[in-house]
């Protein structure tokens, strides 16, 4: 397919994507002018909202009838991971289209879905709908370092509170397979740094209560945790990463030459634990191991999540037979997981605000942080579709 014949959603994601918002100096200044003009086209409001200086949300709203109730949130970040340019087929900021597979640094990650919310919200106005609530197209920056200060700082802000937000859609993963993943809760991260001080001494001797011992001993506990947990993923078909907790041994330091024995030996661990796990229970547990192993440990935590609630998906819940009726009528399967990662969906969802991430993206490999990251234009405009059902359908919530 041609540039001059191309869907005008296609060429309007190509152009989205060559803004280069990649950290660690995303340029939001570019983006917000993208957005803006979008706004202009759909002939809606378009406000921001500054979080600190060079970082703001960008908000495209489409006003309901019924303003006293909850708006739609749909909302997508801004920023991409960094890239390397030297493992990429074609520029990653090119958005170079081969075979129909669109390749940029966040083609899935997820560019794709701010645009067709937009081309999805495009469509629906030229067939006149009108919806009970209000919809806000929201822009975020800096997920893809924490969101501090973007969705973190945004949601204690007096201008979040205004928006009045019932339900919120975020982005999701690819799936390799026909059915679509959709996500109504996701783990919490925890870095767990481990201090473990012992007896010095010369490389020859067998000196009692090394750090080295009392290392092992807490490694040992982390990782066996490790493999009862993969082991519990690999034996049951029901399980998605996002069910069980995940543990990573990423960083050691200690020692200062090899015929010294240390006095202090630290341990990083990269910790994803499922909403489903007691979150102070799980604390008290890292606590006995250390106190199992010896004195002079201590646990020190670099990052801290708490992503412990999850959206319903009770057929009896609102939001979720609304969501899931629409997918119904477009006879498109969806499965229900727990995100195996972070998003910027936990702070909305803490503030008891239900939130699903869902990008429209099946039979489709999972590319976001990759090398050669793509998206298929038949897959973008099929999602585009896919919108055009569900947020009537969330716009009309009783």
């Amino acid at each position: 397919m041609s540039e001059e014949k191309e869907d005008p959603a296609v060429t309007n994601f190509r152009r989205y994507l060559r803004i280069e918002t990649v950290q660690p100096h995303p340029k939001y200044d570019e983006a917000r002018e993208y957005f803006r003009g979008q706004a202009e086209e759909l002939q809606l409001p378009f406000h921001t909202v500054e979080l600190v200086k060079g970082k703001e949300m960008c908000i495209i709203t489409w006003p309901g009838s019924d303003a006293s109730l909850q708006s739609v949130m749909l909302y997508s970040h801004i920023d991409v991971v960094p890239v390397f340019k030297e493992h990429w087929k074609v520029d990653p900021f090119s958005a170079d289209k081969i075979d129909g597979k669109i390749y940029a640094r966040g083609a899935q990650d997820m560019k794709c879905v701010g645009v067709q919310y937009i081309e999805a919200v495009r469509r629906i106005k030229k067939e006149n709908q009108k919806f009970k609530r209000t919809i806000h197209i929201i822009f975020g920056p800096d997920e893809e370092i924490g969101g501090l200060e973007g969705m973190a700082k945004f949601i204690d802000l007096d201008e979040f509170k205004k928006l009045n937000i019932g339900f919120s859609l975020d982005e999701g993963l690819a799936n390799p397979e026909d059915y679509f993943r959709v996500f109504y809760g996701e783990r919490s991260a925890w870095w767990v740094k481990v201090n473990i001080k012992g007896a010095p001494g010369h490389g020859s001797t067998f000196i009692k209560n090394t750090a080295a011992d009392k290392f092992n001993k807490i490694v040992n506990k982390f990782l066996d945790l490790r493999a009862e947990q993969e082991k519990r993923l690999e034996s049951d078909p029901n399980l998605r990463l996002g069910d069980v907790t995940s543990v990573n041994l990423t960083m050691v330091e200690g020692g200062v030459q090899v015929n010294v024995v240390p006095a202090e030996m630290t341990a990083c661990f990269d910790v994803r634990i499922p909403p489903t796990v007691n979150l102070v229970e799980f604390e008290a547990k890292i606590d006995a191991w250390c106190k199992e192993a010896g004195d002079d440990i201590t646990v020190e935590y670099l990052h801290k999540g708490n992503a412990s609630h999850m959206a319903s998906t009770s057929p009896d819940d609102k939001w979720w037979s609304a969501f899931s009726t629409a997918c119904q009528k477009l006879n498109i399967e969806i499965r229900p997981e727990i995100f195996p990662a972070g998003t910027d969906s936990r702070y909305v969802r803490n503030l008891g605000i239900p939130a699903l991430g869902f990008s429209p993206m099946n039979n489709t490999p999972v590319l976001l942080h990759d090398h050669n990251e793509f998206l298929h234009e038949k897959i973008f405009l099929r999602g585009i579709e896919i919108y055009q059902q569900i947020i009537p359908a969330l716009a009309n919530v009783n």
